[in-house]
């Protein structure tokens, strides 16, 4: 759904006299931390924007886990990051916290990074630069990713002005050779890490004018990439990188030869006719698992069969329906693969309504509450889904799961 965020970008860049664009901006300030869908006669769908409870989500470690925090952070997570000897992560989020009445949530930074290990221990990033809510002094995402195997982060470096990548193990930091002004990181802002921690992929909205960046964090290299799509995968030499994006319209692109002397390289786009929730690369290297989006003015939040979809062609194949989820699912984000044959589908209900039943003045969405987030692995050729953990939490589109670059 992150293409949602990209329209109302482009309105805002493109027509700002006009008065639904400025009418609809006004309201996604005013309900921070909430997606605003423009679907066909300007759908509107509530979906609280943010973060997790300390949790663990384990692909080797698939029985139910459940955690109830009582719309509150846990207790504690105040540590800061030690300079060595972390685990492997299990996730990591951020959250927002400004409550319109009382107290803050215990132990809150405001849009500050948090990562969870897999052993269960939370810490702060301080060194990662926090996200700006709208409303405040703008909007500005910053972004954090995880290497498949959960032992590296990277993130922009406050201190640094630019992108690191931390072994957490070893606590060494590598500094990408150019630096990335805080004003590109834009509105929406993704990473992803390559799985040896080499390279980084960064791309953002808006700007046209800034571009999208693939570091070689190693030798110090920079690759210029297109704007408005998302790292969706990338091959193990960083040669070859396969993006996704939804506006202004869907489509897949792959580029290949990136670091071996051409200035642009081999490029390979489909344009696709739907908006589908894409999931990151499949271990195969060549296909995502796609999810149709059937919404409509008067009926939102509808969502069509899970299908693979070849990267090159835009070719789908073996689309079958969802099984196992409850009645109710409205949202769903398609995250990392923990096989061949599932992947990661983090759902989440909420009262979807048309957009003429949402009132001018209705309120805010505040920092908290907390809503009910679930994960389920779904197999691809069956599409059949279990359940990996429930728990309480702002929303699911800040929650970074390793080897993924989040919602999309």
């Amino acid at each position: 759904m992150t293409w949602l965020r990209d329209v109302l970008v482009d309105l805002a860049d493109d027509s700002p006299r006009v008065d639904l664009a400025e009418r609809t901006i006004a309201t996604h300030a005013r309900r921070r931390r909430t997606v605003i869908s423009l679907l066909a006669a300007a759908m509107v769908v509530f979906v609280a924007l943010g973060t997790t409870a300390t949790i663990r989500l384990l692909p080797d470690e698939p029985r139910e886990r459940e955690v109830a925090s009582g719309g509150e952070l846990p207790a504690g997570p105040s540590a800061d990051l030690p300079a060595r000897g972390v685990g492997p992560l299990s996730h990591a989020y951020t959250t927002f916290c400004e409550p319109a009445r009382g107290k803050a949530p215990r132990g809150c930074r405001d849009g500050g990074w948090r990562v969870v290990t897999r052993s269960g221990e939370t810490y702060h990033v301080p060194e990662a630069l926090p996200s700006l809510a709208p409303g405040r002094t703008g909007l500005r995402d910053s972004p954090l990713a995880i290497s498949r195997d959960g032992r590296k982060i990277a993130y922009y470096s406050a201190g640094e002005g630019t992108f690191q990548v931390r072994d957490l193990a070893s606590g060494r930091r590598t500094t990408a050779a150019r630096k990335v002004p805080e004003t590109w990181l834009g509105s929406v802002s993704r990473l992803m890490l390559s799985d040896d921690g080499r390279f980084v992929a960064f791309s953002k909205v808006p700007e046209f004018k800034h571009p999208a960046l693939l570091f070689d964090m190693r030798d110090g290299a920079v690759r210029e990439l297109p704007n408005r799509l998302v790292p969706v995968g990338l091959s193990p030499d960083g040669a070859t990188i396969t993006l996704a994006g939804h506006s202004p319209r869907s489509q897949l692109r792959t580029i290949s030869n990136l670091w071996p002397g051409s200035s642009k390289g081999g490029s390979t786009s489909v344009v696709l006719p739907a908006n589908p929730t894409f999931s990151p690369l499949a271990p195969d290297g060549r296909t995502v698992a796609v999810i149709e989006n059937y919404s409509t003015a008067e009926r939102p939040c509808r969502h069509g069969s899970l299908a693979l979809m070849d990267t090159l062609t835009g070719r789908k194949r073996e689309a079958t329906a969802i099984g196992g989820l409850p009645p109710g699912v409205s949202s769903i984000s398609l995250r990392t693969w923990l096989g061949a044959d599932e992947v990661t589908a983090l759902t989440m209900s909420v009262r979807c309504r048309p957009s003429s039943e949402v009132p001018d003045d209705e309120p805010a969405v505040i920092d908290p509450p907390y809503r009910t987030i679930t994960a389920y692995a779904v197999n691809v050729r069956t599409g059949r889904a279990r359940k990996l953990t429930t728990y309480r939490a702002q929303g699911f589109f800040e929650v970074v799961l390793p080897g993924a670059p989040g919602t999309l």
